[in-house]
């Protein structure tokens, strides 16, 4: 009998209902295990590390108090968050041979990471929308996207996010797992741990399905939209380097969505593979573990302001540092 399993009675037949899986993983590669853990460890660290370095130097000058850093703040928590959903786990199983997740720990990773994931698909289009008035309509930009909005934006990102994971982990309850009870992945993604149940899946599947016609695609519409009128306005712009300039607030952003987008979509789009592989999980560890540590040096690096904070601050702490050791 399977570690973590029990019996039950029905009117037909004694069944096995599990509460426990084994998260399959890089198990296959045992040799790199220490090597695979190295690495993930390192992008997990600068994951966090940019992320907070982001909001340190946000905070720490008042000129990039504006909407798109506002934003950029609330990027840069989902990213650390979406990251710590996985990579800590991910760490863990590879220095130890029993990756047993309970099923209770399984239903709180998918609950996490849609929330975190779909908060950001939220957000990016309202990253979209402020992007659009900042370079179509510059003159309203500071009546537009006040504070207030730019909050009611952020605000919604978050709680369409935290409803539509709500529903769909909720939905999971209704299914009963009797083996196996192999994850092939590296964490608790949805679509495979509904490969698992022995319960009909349809309405799940149904929801998943509804979620990207009725969410996904229109948030996808509302966040490329505006980029119509962008590209519009920028090409009407007289000089290189107002085109360069007006194109530059828009290339990370843009950068990010396709990402994002292309990892997510590989993985929930297409039909379910009847035997997953290295490559899903090499999937997984693009949207889980390397957009996370991309996103914050792609603005970072493209963005003079916050290139131009960092200097400052190190400037800064640097004169501090020279002031202590000679007064001692």
């Amino acid at each position: 009998m399977l570690s973590g399993d029990y019996m039950i009675n029905t009117n037909q037949e004694n069944q096995t209902l599990l509460h426990e899986f084994f998260l399959l993983g890089f198990s296959d590669f045992p040799k790199f295990r220490y090597i695979l853990f190295l690495m993930f460890y390192l992008i997990y660290l600068m994951t966090l590390t940019g992320n907070l370095l982001i909001l340190v130097l946000i905070h720490n000058d008042s000129r990039l108090h504006t909407p798109m850093y506002f934003f950029l703040v609330n990027l840069a928590c989902l990213d650390a968050g979406s990251s710590s959903v996985t990579v800590p786990r991910m760490l863990a199983d590879l220095l130890t041979d029993v990756r047993t997740i309970s099923l209770t720990a399984c239903r709180a990773q998918v609950f996490f990471f849609i929330f975190f994931a779909d908060s950001e698909i939220f957000l990016l289009a309202g990253m979209s929308y402020d992007r659009y008035v900042a370079i179509c309509h510059p003159l309203h930009y500071s009546h537009i996207m006040s504070w207030e909005v730019c909050a009611q934006l952020a605000s919604v990102a978050w709680a369409l996010g935290f409803s539509h994971s709500f529903i769909q982990t909720l939905c999971t309850h209704r299914l009963t797992f009797c083996g196996p009870n192999i994850i092939q992945g590296v964490f608790c993604d949805l679509p495979l741990l509904l490969q698992l149940s022995c319960t009909d899946t349809f309405i799940n599947i149904l929801l998943i399905f509804l979620a990207v016609l009725l969410i996904a695609l229109p948030t996808l519409l509302i966040t490329f939209i505006p980029y119509i009128h962008i590209f519009n306005t920028i090409l009407r712009i007289p000089t290189k380097e107002g085109k360069h300039k007006a194109f530059s607030t828009c290339a990370s952003h843009l950068s990010v969505v396709f990402i994002f987008y292309g990892t997510i979509s590989f993985t929930y789009l297409r039909p379910a593979p009847s035997h997953p592989g290295i490559s899903d999980s090499l999937v997984s560890v693009i949207y889980t573990v390397i957009t996370p540590l991309l996103n914050p040096f792609m603005y970072s690096l493209r963005n003079k302001e916050l290139k131009g904070a960092l200097r400052n601050t190190l400037h800064k702490h640097f004169h501090i540092g020279t002031d202590i050791r000679l007064s001692l």
